[in-house]
């Protein structure tokens, strides 16, 4: 399993992850913001600015409790549904 280590923005809603293997990726997170608890940090730049490593859970994810796959942001697996997946 991945475990991330550090987080810094260095776009809109892009990030830089670094992870425990150490490797470097940078990633926009854009198409995974979706759903209710998405939905405010997707739309606050204040709210998104507020992402931190969990080192508990090795990922990343904000105050209200949201986190993201550290597995899937490494690039070793594809989300099991994108927000252009969903059905309109």
């Amino acid at each position: 399993m991945a475990e991330i280590v550090a987080v810094r923005i260095v776009g809109a809603r892009t990030v830089e992850l670094t992870f425990a293997d150490g490797s470097i990726r940078v990633v926009d997170l854009a198409p995974f913001l979706w759903g209710p608890v998405f939905e405010a940090i997707a739309a606050d730049d204040e709210l998104f600015a507020q992402v931190a490593v969990d080192s508990e859970l090795g990922t990343i994810g904000w105050p209200n409790g949201a986190d993201l796959d550290p597995d899937v942001l490494h690039g070793d697996y594809e989300p099991a549904q994108t927000s252009q997946e969903l059905p309109k």
